[in-house]
C-alpha cells in the first residue's frame, strides 16, 4: 500500500511538472507568404489524374496541429503562433513567445531547393557558425527583414545565444534523434543532421528553441511521402517523443 501511494505521488508530481511547461509551436509562413510551393500530380483511386498545389504554409500548419494535439494529451500546455492561414511577421511570432512566457519555441518548416535531388530532414538551433550552406537556409527563413531589424539582430543575437544555446542544442539533439528513429528507416528520409543557425525568429523569441525542416518539397519522392497521413503521424509523434524526453532530462 505504501509503495502504491509513493507511485501515485510521483506520477502526480511528474504530471504537474508537465502541465507547468508552455510550448509555442510556430507553423512557418502564412497568408500571402506561402513559403515553398510545388505542384504534385497523382492518379486517384478512380484512375483519374489529379494536380495538387502544395504550399509550405499549409503543410507546416498541418504538422503543427498534429504535434499540438499529441503534446496536449501528454499534459503539456501548447499554443500555436497561428491556427489558420494568415500572415504573421517574424517579430509577431517572437513577441507571442514572450507574451505567453513560453518555455520552448519550435518553428516548423518545409525545405526546398533548385536541385530536385536535395533531400532529407534537419534540425536547427540558435548559435553562431561559418557554414555557407546554412546561410542559404537563413536567407530564406529570415526573408522580409528590414535593415534596422538586421542591425538589431546582429547586436543582440550573441547575448541570446550565450543564454539559450546549451538548452536549444539539447532540445535539438533530443528531438532530432526521435525523428531519425521514426522516419529515417521507415520512410528512407535522409538525416541531414543537427545544425547551428542564426534565425531571427529563434533569436527574438529569447528562449530555448529549434527550427525544424521536415523534408524537401522540391524532391518528388519526398513530397509524396510528406503528403501521406502515415508520415505525418510518424513525424509528429517523433517530435512529441523528443519534447517529452527533453522535459524529463
Amino acid at each position: 500500500m505504501k509503495r502504491l501511494l509513493i507511485l501515485v505521488l510521483l506520477l502526480a508530481w511528474f504530471n504537474t511538472q508537465l502541465y507547468a511547461v508552455t510550448v509555442l509551436l510556430d507553423p512557418g509562413h502564412g497568408g500571402s507568404d506561402t513559403g515553398a510551393k510545388m505542384f504534385y500530380s497523382y492518379v486517384d483511386k478512380h484512375g483519374k489524374k489529379r494536380n495538387l498545389h502544395v504550399l509550405e504554409k499549409d503543410l507546416s500548419l498541418i504538422f503543427a496541429k498534429k504535434i499540438q494535439e499529441k503534446l496536449k494529451k501528454q499534459g503539456v500546455l501548447v499554443h500555436l503562433s497561428r491556427s489558420y492561414d494568415h500572415e504573421i511577421s517574424l517579430d509577431g511570432r517572437a513577441e507571442l513567445a514572450q507574451k505567453l512566457k513560453a518555455d520552448l519555441f519550435i518553428s516548423i518548416h518545409m525545405n526546398a531547393s533548385t536541385n530536385r535531388m536535395s533531400r532529407g530532414f534537419e534540425t536547427f538551433y540558435l548559435d553562431n557558425h561559418n557554414d555557407v550552406a546554412i546561410k542559404k537556409v537563413e536567407d530564406i527563413e529570415n526573408v522580409g527583414l528590414t535593415g534596422d531589424q538586421l542591425i538589431i539582430k546582429q547586436i543582440i543575437t550573441d547575448l541570446i545565444v550565450d543564454r539559450t544555446a546549451k538548452a536549444s542544442r539539447l532540445l535539438a539533439q533530443t528531438v532530432h534523434a526521435k525523428i531519425k528513429k521514426k522516419t529515417n528507416k521507415s520512410f528512407k528520409i535522409k538525416d541531414r543532421g543537427i545544425k547551428p543557425g542564426l534565425f531571427y525568429v529563434l533569436a527574438m523569441a529569447k528562449r530555448p528553441g529549434i527550427l525544424l525542416e521536415v523534408s524537401f518539397l522540391s524532391n518528388p519522392k519526398e513530397l509524396k511521402k510528406v503528403l501521406t497521413p502515415e508520415f505525418q503521424e510518424a513525424y509528429s509523434n517523433a517530435v512529441v517523443d523528443g519534447v517529452i524526453s527533453y522535459l524529463r532530462k
